[in-house]
């Protein structure tokens, strides 16, 4: 007996959609295996991979890589630049944007203006950072830093491989010369942590860092990745009286709960929510936190508060530092700082009556979960538990197709 196509279709449907929707999810492509296929590009990907540039590609959505092959590599090599300033010269040479060959030739008006990793990162000043593309005679194809006079340093060799409008790698013929990305760039463990807070608008974190202690296990972390949750003047001025009723060792736990020993950007932060360690988890001492979206915020809870990150000030694998909104208060410190339910309203005359009827009724709620219990449960639901949830909707999923393919 033949079955209905009505009822297979909706139930396939289904399971279609929730298997594009899992792949979705997965990195679609990845620029170390691409560039691997073609060796003449193998010093080109080697610093792709020793400037973390290629973590930074394979997490966009939308890229355009401007491959140099290895003779071309060599004329930047030999200027002997650190590696922190080579990052800048090959982030010039990515684009956020999707560039395959043909789209190459039908730029609208012949020359179009497109920005590059490296003014992405905030490093770039002006139009330093963006990167001219012109259509020229005879089918070629030019490409030159903005900020180099207009110059077209290089022209399109051809396409190594294309994902549409997902990752273009394209071969250019030179690399694209720019005073500013070429300018000296000091390593990140040689930046001051503690001024780039005061420059703009941490000071006050700052100055507890450096009376603390802190600081040097900030310092520490830089060189192997560190994200930093700085919260703003305001709010730690604020905090000042129960600050200074914590002990030296409390107060070095407190300002190390608002540090990952890892670098995270904000997309990343977006992408991999649920709970991670900080600089003062310690064993059986987690001081951990929830890392959630709430539309497109980023809030971090605790099990005491809830803060957002409201500004970054420093992006720059392999550290990154938010502002954020509210001092975070782990519970292993604050326990007795959870927020107190708003008062009940004054009683009426109806109320009281309400209130003799329900004193009579037995009490079915004896065994509901503390307030602790709950935040618990909400943090396991952000972690292990929430990934089951999402598993017994799949099989959900899985069993109506069967079901309906075998009946």
């Amino acid at each position: 007996m033949a079955l209905p196509t009505a009822t297979v279709s909706l139930p396939l449907f289904l399971l279609l959609l929730l298997l594009s929707t899992s792949l979705t999810t997965i990195n679609a492509f990845n620029i170390t295996r691409i560039l691997a296929k073609h060796p003449e590009f193998s010093t080109f990907n080697h610093y792709l991979t020793t400037t973390h540039l290629a973590d930074e590609i394979n997490r966009r959505n939308t890229i355009t890589v401007l491959a140099l092959n290895n003779a071309a590599m060599s004329s930047i090599l030999s200027k002997q630049l650190s590696l922190y300033t080579l990052k800048n010269v090959l982030s010039l040479h990515v684009l956020v944007d999707y560039f395959g060959s043909r789209k190459l030739h039908q730029i609208t008006d012949g020359s179009t203006l497109t920005a590059s990793m490296f003014q992405a990162t905030g490093t770039a000043s002006g139009t330093s950072g963006y990167v001219n593309i012109t259509d020229l005679k005879g089918g070629k194809v030019g490409f030159g830093a903005e900020d180099n006079n207009g110059k077209l340093d290089a022209t399109y060799v051809k396409s190594l491989e294309e994902l549409p409008y997902k990752i273009a790698v394209l071969q250019i013929s030179q690399p694209l010369n720019s005073a500013e990305a070429e300018a000296p760039t000091a390593a990140p463990s040689s930046l001051n942590l503690t001024e780039i807070m005061r420059n703009q608008g941490c000071k006050a974190f700052a100055d507890l860092l450096e009376s603390s202690g802190a600081e040097s296990t900030f310092k520490e972390n830089i060189d192997g990745g560190l994200t930093v949750f700085c919260p703003i003047d305001s709010v730690v001025n604020s905090f000042m009286p129960k600050y200074k009723n914590l002990t030296a060792a409390q107060k070095v736990s407190l300002l190390l709960f608002h540090g990952l020993p890892i670098y995270q950007s904000l997309q990343t932060l977006k992408s991999s929510n649920g709970v991670v360690n900080t600089l003062a988890t310690d064993g059986a001492n987690k001081y951990d936190l929830t890392i959630q979206n709430d539309g497109e915020d980023v809030t971090l809870k605790t099990k005491v508060v809830t803060a957002k990150i409201v500004g970054t000030l420093k992006d720059e694998e392999p550290l990154v530092v938010f502002k954020i909104d509210k001092m975070l208060l782990p519970r292993e410190l604050f326990k007795a700082e959870v927020e107190a339910p708003a008062p009940a309203p004054t009683p009426t005359k109806k109320s009281k009556a309400k209130s003799k009827k329900a004193a009579a009724a037995p009490a079915d709620d004896a065994d509901a979960p503390s307030g602790d219990d709950v935040a618990d449960q909400t943090a396991d639901n952000n972690g292990v538990g929430g990934l089951m949830n999402g598993g017994r909707w799949v099989t959900v999923v899985f069993s109506m197709c069967f079901g309906v393919l075998f009946m």
